[in-house]
């Protein structure tokens, strides 16, 4: 049996054009590249899985790559890169802290910053979690940090930025990681699937990225465990059943049933949701969510915001349609209100119930009073 590597190590990005949904710090790194004003020490901050590590090295390899591409990125054919692909270079240096993160650690490493480099013009060092070094390793990597020999360069990573000690931020140059977004992610996704020749849909693909939040790791090893559960066809209904999400289906009837003059059904709904498994509170948020949906689909200059595929954004449209703009921004209000409090709540199945009947309510007293006003025209 062939040994399987994970898709998010087999797709890690080789290249600063391969990185995925960091087109602006990107841009800066190879300009500073470019322009050869290459900072003494940097801190990649931001959520996990978003490519911090991931462009530390590419980062690393381009400034001591032979041969850069026109367009300043590392050639991966030259001595220096097949090197560092072979993890064999003795130019860069990394270093977890999360578990190498006592004051002799970094008093190993600042010796070795002694050392000059080997055939390459920089020795790069990068420390990941360095957010979880001791104080007293922090104050013995200061003076180093701070003036370092022209031939070292320091990368620091880390998720927890506001763990720094000030003096270390106030000596590196800091780029704040984004979340990658849903389309960009499901991007990624199509390519994996296609050079793994998998069947993905589209909507399947659009549920991991949601799922994810934002890491690009996280949805490449949900990629993974759906492949092993599904084979090589992935498909919607597969996706939600392996995910335990909630269909959108449901929240389109939900939203017909409160907007409506019987409550029952909406309660009956909720009651089968709860029978098949799906918690109270991610059935409410859920609901908040498609509300929020169906605000933007009322606007024109807001649809851009709404990150579903074309088959389901038309479904937001037609139901858009027939919403009142003034109950969704109250039902939107009554939901997320209930979201907040459902972990306080001490019956939290009746604290959801009674949200969905204020939502209908206020349905029925709007109903009411249209019908009042016309009767007095």
């Amino acid at each position: 049996m062939d040994n399987f590597i994970v898709s998010a190590r087999k797709y890690r990005p080789s290249t600063f054009n391969t990185v995925v949904g960091q087109d602006a710090i990107v841009s800066t790194l190879k300009n500073a590249i470019k322009t050869q004003q290459v900072a003494q020490a940097f801190l990649f901050c931001g959520p996990r899985g978003v490519g911090k590590t991931t462009c530390a090295r590419i980062f690393a390899k381009a400034l001591n790559c032979l041969h850069l591409t026109p367009d300043f990125e590392p050639c991966n054919e030259c001595e220096s890169c097949k090197s560092f692909n072979a993890s064999a270079s003795f130019n860069v240096y990394e270093l977890d802290a999360a578990s190498n993160n006592s004051v002799e650690d970094i008093r190993s490493l600042v010796e070795q910053v002694r050392i000059s480099p080997q055939g390459a013009k920089f020795k790069v060092y990068i420390i990941d979690e360095v957010h979880m070094l001791s104080n007293q390793a922090f104050n013995a990597f200061l003076k180093t940090l701070e003036e370092p020999p022209a031939y070292a360069k320091f990368i620091l990573a880390t998720t927890e930025k506001h763990k720094i000690i000030p003096t270390i931020l106030s000596r590196c140059q800091v780029y704040d990681f984004k979340r990658i977004g849903d389309n960009d992610i499901m991007k990624h996704l199509a390519f994996v699937a296609q050079s793994e020749v998998v069947q993905a849909e589209e909507e399947a693909l659009r549920v991991v990225a949601s799922k994810a939040d934002g890491a690009l790791r996280d949805a490449l090893s949900i990629f993974d465990q759906l492949v092993s559960f599904s084979g090589k066809n992935i498909t919607y209904q597969t996706t939600i059943q392996h995910l335990n999400v909630l269909d959108v289906d449901n929240y389109f009837k939900m939203t017909d049933f409160l907007f409506s003059e019987e409550v029952s059904d909406a309660l009956l709904l909720f009651d089968d949701i709860l029978n098949r498994g799906f918690d109270g509170q991610h059935f409410i948020s859920g609901l908040a969510a498609h509300f929020r949906q169906l605000l933007m689909a009322q606007n024109a200059s807001t649809i851009k915001l709404m990150e579903v595929s074309d088959s389901v954004k038309q479904r937001f449209f037609e139901q858009a349609k027939k919403a009142d703009k003034q109950l969704l921004l109250r039902g939107l209000e009554l939901a997320n209100q209930c979201d907040f409090n459902y972990k306080l709540s001490q019956n939290k199945r009746l604290s959801v119930e009674i949200c969905l009947m204020q939502i209908n309510g206020n349905y029925i007293y709007k109903l009411t009073a249209n019908v009042r006003q016309s009767r007095e025209k």
